[in-house]
């Protein structure tokens, strides 16, 4: 096993690209677009032959130097791996992971584990490792997902909220052109309620589309040639995942969002994925859930997916 180096990225991304549980999160292609952010303490775990087996994607805790997360800067991080590392072989990964962090002078070690809607083929020997490891659970958030194979029922709120933004001429587009009028309305909404702004910056978002442009969609609803809400999508080959949600004063009452979201759940449907992923509801590691939030999603027909996070004590 060995730290990351710049030479690795390109055999970094192919090997997430063919693991179980890889997305574009745990690229290099995205990872790098904040890498200035971050101390990364990423490894490579190599087999008795020298081949790469697995890859971990981690960073030094911004806030405490003692820690190391797999990742700080993206939702869910965890051991990605080619098939190899099961069972067993996860575990002994896992203690030696622990081992070289602790060799490092690290006292902890946070993993946030990808949610099994993710996982191209069922990979939980992480979570097995973890428990063997004596790994805590200190988090746990409640995302909405729709099983697009075995959808819940569509609430009549929800129904008649679509209905009501059709027939008040609501349009709702996809492209990245209005991307800046999403932002402001995004900026605003973060603003007023929670006192925030946008994890990331316009400017990023453009970045990574540019990267990514046919795994990050923008849908926006327009009123009058007016932007009034709007979701971006990060997409993977199972699930679509709403990355970011807003919506005007305006759209509210024209229930605009309704409208984007009948258009994204039928539209990942129809591109072949599994699941579609609203995100979470939770507030403050997980302790408070914004029960409206969570009945609006859930309205469209989903139920609960957990987030889970672990740490390891290293001393």
């Amino acid at each position: 096993m060995r730290r990351l180096e710049a030479s690795d990225h390109a055999a970094w991304d192919a090997l997430v690209a063919a693991s179980s549980t890889g997305t574009l999160l745990h690229t290099r292609r995205f990872l790098s677009y904040h890498g200035d952010r971050f101390a990364d303490r990423s490894l490579v775990l190599e087999n008795d032959t020298g081949n790469w087996c697995g890859v971990l994607p981690a960073a030094l805790d911004t806030a405490d130097g003692s820690i190391v997360v797999s990742h700080p800067g993206i939702s869910y991080g965890g051991l990605l791996h080619s098939g190899e590392l099961t069972g067993l072989k996860a575990v002994r990964a896992l203690r030696t992971i622990c081992s070289h962090y602790s060799g490092q002078g690290i006292r902890l070690l946070r993993y946030k584990a990808v949610p099994w809607i993710y996982h191209r083929r069922p990979a939980q020997d992480d979570a097995y490792a973890l428990f063997r490891m004596n790994a805590k659970l200190y988090r746990r958030d409640l995302s909405t997902a729709i099983d697009l194979s075995a959808r819940g029922r569509l609430s009549e709120r929800r129904r008649r909220g679509i209905d009501r933004a059709r027939k008040q001429g609501v349009e709702v587009v996809e492209g990245f052109a209005a991307a800046g009028a999403f932002w402001d309305v995004l900026a605003e909404n973060l603003a007023a309620r929670h006192g925030v702004k946008p994890v990331h910056t316009l400017e990023e978002i453009a970045l990574l589309h540019s990267r990514f442009p046919n795994e990050i969609k923008l849908l926006v609803a327009e009123h009058g040639g007016v932007v009034v809400a709007g979701a971006l999508l990060f997409q993977t080959d199972r699930v679509s995942h709403a990355q970011y949600i807003a919506a005007t004063p305006k759209g509210r009452e024209l229930a605009a969002l309704d409208a984007v979201f009948d258009v994204a759940i039928r539209r990942a449907s129809a591109d072949g994925r599994r699941y579609f992923d609203f995100g979470i509801s939770t507030e403050q590691g997980g302790q408070v859930l914004n029960e409206g939030l969570y009945e609006f999603k859930a309205g469209f027909g989903g139920s609960g997916v957990v987030h889970d996070f672990y740490e390891i004590a290293l001393t």
